[in-house]
């Protein structure tokens, strides 16, 4: 029976993992759609090697940092076979650092979209590495693992852990937090505003393209937060239609708010799906249409806000959507996850606006720091004729259609 179980899990949390993979095309297509056809190459390369380079950080280094567990040992014992190994059977230590590696690598798939269209490959490439394998693996040991002793502090000061189930904070938060670092640091697009002030639109080179982004990023979600739970005794039904029910949310909130336009519509679930990671397994699902349907208008207001007045050319809203609506979601956790409103309890609403104030402070500084140092040391900007170009030119060489392109140079 527990070479049953634990086979269970292990297809278990494999299936959540290769879901959450998927994620990554919604990513790559998601940034696709919304760039313009000279960058549309860059996206595709830039989310599948972060994706490389993010692996290799955290087998390396990340996941120990942040649970204590190395790899560098016999086959047997990684699979538990050998006598004492201190790994689960069959494997089930693999399947688990598999899962949680496409969580670490989703950090620099948030950065490309805000970055897009500017940022030069290699040092981009040499932040994901740092961002994987320290930055992200310190807040996540801390929030998920108890590390430095910051959950036991959170709980003897406001009365609970912070609880962030699937990660708003840890993984969304953090990652829009470190884009709005690097974003500020690029500063923006060549042409994006005029010598006034005023902003200038550029739009997204394929609505189909980014529909197909969100709805890939939507399915995977379940994957994302429902096998979060990490065995099949703890799974719970009520993630799901929790997920559900902020993704549906997020949608009608953003069709109101944006005026029908299919950008904010599509971008309108995610927001909503990124505000329930948090207290998905705690609210009620009342409570999860509220947070998604806050996260949803909450997006459309600052995506504008951050364009047209604080003139931050956040290329894909990296920062409203999982920045803000990571904050927005680890405090509705200590909301809507309160016995008083229908949750099942178990936190506070100062542990959770504690903790995902210090998460997403924390991830700010980080990016500066990582992004400042890059800036200084090599440069993480294309020339201004390099942006005219189009980075698919200028770093790869070839554009996304290149054959039209080739019979079109004859």
């Amino acid at each position: 029976m527990d070479n049953i179980t634990a086979g269970a899990d292990l297809f278990f949390i494999l299936m959540g993992a290769i879901l959450v993979f998927a994620m990554h095309a919604g990513f790559a297509f998601l940034e696709v759609g919304t760039v313009r056809h000279k960058n549309q190459v860059n996206a595709l390369v830039k989310i599948m090697v972060d994706f490389g380079i993010s692996t290799i950080a955290y087998f390396f280094i990340g996941y120990y940092l942040a649970y204590g567990t190395h790899f560098f040992v016999d086959a047997s014992v990684l699979t538990g076979a050998a006598e004492g190994s201190t790994f689960e059977a069959q494997g089930l230590t693999l399947v688990r650092f598999f899962f949680l590696a496409t969580f670490a690598a989703a950090i620099p798939a948030i950065i490309s979209g805000g970055i897009a269209e500017r940022a030069k490959f290699l040092p981009q490439c040499l932040a994901t590495f740092a961002l994987v394998a320290l930055i992200y693996p310190i807040f996540e040991g801390m929030s998920w693992n108890g590390n430095y002793g910051f959950n036991d502090w959170i709980e003897a000061s406001f009365g609970a852990k912070f609880h962030d189930f699937a990660g708003s904070i840890v993984v969304h938060g953090v990652g829009g937090w470190i884009a709005l670092a690097a974003v500020m640091l690029l500063g923006a697009r060549h042409g994006r505003y005029s010598s006034k002030g005023q902003t200038i639109g550029i739009p997204p080179s394929s609505i189909p393209w980014l529909a197909l982004g969100s709805w890939l990023l939507c399915i995977g979600w379940f994957g994302f937060n429902v096998m979060t739970a990490g065995s099949l005794k703890d799974i719970s039904g009520l993630v799901a239609i929790n997920s559900l029910m902020a993704m549906t949310g997020g949608i009608i909130a953003a069709l109101i708010a944006g005026r029908n336009d299919p950008g904010f519509v599509h971008n309108g679930a995610l927001a909503g799906l990124v505000a329930v990671c948090a207290g998905s397994d705690i609210m009620h699902p009342l409570g999860s249409l509220a947070t998604g349907a806050v996260a949803g208008g909450l997006f459309v207001y600052m995506f504008e806000y951050c364009q047209n007045k604080l003139k931050i050319d956040d290329v894909l809203g990296v920062w409203p959507l999982h920045g803000l609506c990571g904050l927005w979601g680890g405090i509705a956790a200590g909301i809507f996850g309160a016995t008083a409103l229908g949750g099942l309890g178990g936190v506070t609403f100062m542990s959770q606006l504690v903790g995902s104030l210090i998460g997403c402070f924390y991830a700010f500084l980080a990016g500066l720091l990582v992004y400042g140092l890059l800036k200084v040391i090599i440069g993480i900007r294309l020339s201004k004729e390099e942006e005219i170009m189009g980075a698919d030119l200028a770093i790869h060489k070839i554009g996304s259609n290149p054959e039209q392109e080739f019979v079109g140079g004859k």
